[in-house]
């Protein structure tokens, strides 16, 4: 028998070791790994994504914003109720880039080409309603606070008679965005009063209102509602271009409504008075929570009339 060098037992060896290794029969070593790694593994936990810089900054913007919303909104509610509104108002559109042209209609009279219209309806598809308020009596600082603190917007038709013991109320009115129109120096029947007349009680509020506030305004209602021809030519002739009169009128404790239906509709005008407890069941802010339960209950928000006519 012949016997193998150790080197030809080492050269076998390692061509056995190779052959094993093949067919899956590796060291203890390696199949203990091999073993380990088909074994299950426990789930690997996911890690957020990192997001780029700019899409990160744009996230947490977003999220800043909602937060704000939040905020502000929970603000507006508690600010509602400390007025004793259920219910946070609706805002108003962005006012018109271009006020209503105006055409005769069912809501609107055109008496002459070169007249004011008498309007009682403003054209428009926005859900707004226009609340204007007449003549100047009660000076309310509660109600101009209350109006002001919840961002409502709203018009004035003052008589100079009653405004002039205190246009300094109608001063801060103006200064919080209230327009401050024209009903006259004394609140007289126009029908009475022949033309010469009529344009002194237009023009003269005009030039009233011009050095007390400061403004010559555009629009103007008569007293009563009642006017005639010679009216709307005094008052064009006093830089007059529209008369709002009014399709509902407001008090403390009810809405009064001209049409049958007995609902308000976009673009009616709301007419209702600077008067409080001596000549009302409430006061000026029993007025602005009624007409506002009203606005809001109905879907409508209350606009500037002046933003969309004039």
């Amino acid at each position: 028998m012949q016997f193998r060098s150790p080197a030809s037992w080492a050269r076998l060896a390692t061509g056995l070791c190779l052959a094993l290794t093949a067919v899956g029969c590796g060291s203890a070593a390696d199949s203990a790994e091999t073993t380990a790694s088909r074994a299950p593994q426990p789930p690997v936990a996911l890690q957020p994504a990192v997001l780029p810089g700019r899409a990160a900054e744009q996230e947490g913007s977003a999220q800043r914003a909602g937060t704000e919303r939040m905020l502000i909104a929970r603000q507006q509610a508690e600010l509602a109720q400390s007025w004793g509104l259920a219910t946070v108002p609706l805002a108003a559109p962005p006012a018109p880039v271009r006020k209503a042209v105006l055409t005769a209609g069912p809501h609107v009279t055109v008496a002459g080409a070169d007249l004011p219209a008498l309007v009682r309806r403003v054209p428009t598809e926005d859900r707004v309603v226009f609340l204007t308020v007449d003549d100047g009596k009660e000076k309310d600082p509660r109600f101009s606070r209350m109006m002001r603190e919840l961002g409502l917007p709203f018009s004035a038709f003052v008589s100079g008679y009653l405004a002039r013991s205190d246009y300094g109320y109608f001063r801060d009115l103006h200064d919080q965005g209230v327009r401050v129109n024209n009903h006259t120096l004394n609140h007289k029947d126009l029908r009475r009063l022949g033309y010469a007349q009529q344009r002194t009680e237009i023009c003269g509020q005009q030039d009233e209102l011009e050095r007390e506030i400061g403004v010559r305004p555009v629009l103007f209602r008569p007293p009563y509602g009642e006017y005639t021809t010679d009216t709307l030519r005094a008052a064009r002739s006093c830089g007059i271009t529209a008369v709002p009169m009014w399709n509902e009128e407001a008090f403390p404790d009810r809405m009064e409504y001209r049409l049958a239906d007995q609902r308000l509709h976009p673009g009616d005008i709301i007419l209702t008075h600077f008067r409080g407890a001596d000549d009302w069941s409430g006061s000026m802010t029993d007025l602005a929570r009624q007409v506002l339960r009203t606005v809001t209950e109905q879907g409508f928000a209350l606009a500037r009339l002046d933003d969309y006519l004039g």
